[in-house]
């Protein structure tokens, strides 16, 4: 029998601290050989820490938002067999307990001190009520808030086009932690950037059109294709034309960095928080190449199984809520980047065109710059660049 003692493991990249985001055993559990103990978060992504033995957690370092030094103690395993599992408990040999009866009930109840938690010995005292009146239909007898509200409505009927709800009670402490705790660092920095919003409407109905056509005919084979596709193509074949969008600005030492490589980062949405996955060399890919590392990216960030390097190194942004987009957002900037674009709801309404009403199919792009390095006029620009290319489609397959 000994004592194995893991350490909190040195990530790499110079890191000497991680936090600690959740503990997935405690003191007591018996864990096999790399069962996960516990998940660590440093400045880029979330890493899950296995038991290196099997054995008895005897100790476990931190709770949660705790920050740990590289090689400091984590945990300690006992390194012995599984204890074996307990008997299965006897029969009790007890009668079981008669339920009182109403009368019996109401005589105990003005012994003892009903069981009611605070809130609603709060809500009661709110109603002139007294708990020691009503009979609880929680375990034990507990008084809960339905009884309460019952025995209101009992004595103080109201006319029955009159309708009560039960108040709603209690609050909650969430601890802003792990990813979410990095989510909003990363954007109280940001707001420290000099932003300025651009928002231009696009005429997308020739390429929706076109996109139903494509994947009529090549979903199967090559899967379906959203707009975010057409949009990373537009951005890729906009930019060398304007490269100080495709960009990352150090402020400390006053340096701009235009790229000619295309690393677009897709904000997405997982239950963690928000990341950037990113898509390299968006300007190599056609559009079902886009599409499909999009995809694959995207499932492995919501699924926490997302590689360093896939959160990190884009030179530009969009950011995307499909069909809840809206009409207008003003995107934050994912600093050190320059320019980040974003696609609201597609809305179908009427035009006036060529003298006539017809239909046509609306979207919106909101897109924000930093505005210590990028000028107003070149940020229009940009952005009508990107909408002649949505507008007239075929134009997204010439270079």
């Amino acid at each position: 029998m000994s004592v194995h003692l893991v350490k909190t493991p040195d990530i790499g990249e110079g890191i000497a601290e991680v936090e600690l985001v959740a503990w997935h055993v405690k003191p007591g559990d018996v864990v096999a050989a790399d069962q996960v103990l516990a998940e660590l978060m440093t400045d880029k992504a979330a890493v899950e820490v296995p038991s290196p033995v099997a054995g008895t957690i005897v100790a476990a370092t931190g709770k949660p938002g705790d920050k740990l030094a590289v090689g400091s103690e984590l945990a300690r395993i006992e390194t012995q067999a599984a204890a074996a599992p307990a008997s299965a408990p006897q029969a009790s040999s007890a009668p079981p307990r008669p339920e009182k009866s109403p009368a019996e009930f109401a005589a105990s109840a003005a012994l003892a001190k009903p069981l009611a938690s605070p809130s609603v010995r709060r809500h009661a005292r709110e109603l002139g009520i007294e708990l020691a009146n009503l009979r609880g239909t929680g375990p034990d007898g507990r008084v809960l808030h339905e009884d309460v509200v019952r025995n209101a409505a009992h004595v103080s009927p109201e006319p029955a086009a009159v309708q009560r709800y039960a108040p709603r009670v209690g609050e909650r402490a969430v601890p802003v932690i792990g990813l979410r705790r990095q989510v909003a660092q990363h954007m109280q920095a940001a707001l420290r950037i000099a932003h300025f919003t651009y928002v231009e409407e696009i005429d997308v109905t020739e390429l929706e059109t076109l996109r139903g056509k494509l994947n009529d005919r090549y979903a199967q084979a090559r899967g379906r294709l959203t707009l975010l596709p057409f949009l990373m193509r537009a951005v890729a074949l906009a930019t060398p034309a304007f490269p100080q969008m495709n960009a990352r600005y150090d402020d400390e030492k006053g340096v701009v960095t235009q790229y000619d490589a295309v690393h677009i980062g897709i904000a997405t949405q997982t239950g963690s928080g928000l990341m950037v996955p990113v898509v390299r060399h968006a300007e190599a890919r056609d559009l079902w190449g886009n599409a499909a590392e999009l995809a694959r990216l995207s499932d492995a960030a919501r699924k926490g199984k997302a590689a360093r390097d896939e959160l990190s190194g884009s030179t530009i942004t969009l950011t995307s809520l499909g069909a809840l987009g809206g009409i207008v957002t003003t995107p934050v900037i994912n600093a050190p980047e320059v320019a980040i674009v974003g696609v609201n709801r597609i809305v179908e309404r009427p035009v006036i065109r060529d003298g006539a009403i017809v239909a046509r199919k609306l979207m919106n792009l909101s897109s924000s710059f930093d505005h210590r390095v990028v000028d107003g006029q070149h940020a229009a620009e940009f952005v009508q660049a990107l909408r002649g290319y949505l507008e007239c489609p075929g134009l997204l397959f010439v270079e």
